[in-house]
């Protein structure tokens, strides 16, 4: 369980179907942004690659897109609503797209599963890390 006096960091990885071209992913990165900077987060932020764009690139590279780094107060019922984003934004895509959160290294990986299975992950989850 997370430490209540802290904030909490969820790593927010999306990973793109196979073959899906750059601009799309850079399309589902921003999305997927936009809907968790809209909750009652404190932060929502790329994960910085290892090395800066090439000189002369265009925009944002397409993959510091698909990690955000998500920050939470320490209480409210928020944790379980970007649980709850995050699950509603791939249920709305047809492709075989995945996310996975990370919060004190343990991972909840969302894909294509039963919406009873996926209930029941998210459920277990969010008991593990909901602050108190």
């Amino acid at each position: 369980m997370a430490d209540p006096g802290r904030p909490l960091e969820l790593l927010v990885v999306l990973e793109p179907e196979p073959g899906a071209d750059t601009d799309e992913v850079e399309r589902l990165g921003r999305q997927l942004r936009s809907e968790l900077r809209e909750l009652d987060v404190d932060d929502v932020r790329t994960v910085d690659g290892a090395s800066p764009p090439p000189p002369g690139s265009k925009g944002v590279d397409a993959a510091s897109l698909t990690e955000l780094l998500v920050t939470l107060s320490a209480g409210g019922g928020v944790f379980a609503t970007v649980i709850a984003t995050v699950k509603d934004w791939l249920g709305r895509r047809t492709s075989g797209h995945k996310v996975s959160i990370t919060v004190d290294g343990d991972t909840l990986e969302l894909d294509r599963v039963t919406d009873a299975e996926r209930a029941q992950l998210i459920d277990t989850f969010v008991r593990r890390h909901q602050p108190a």
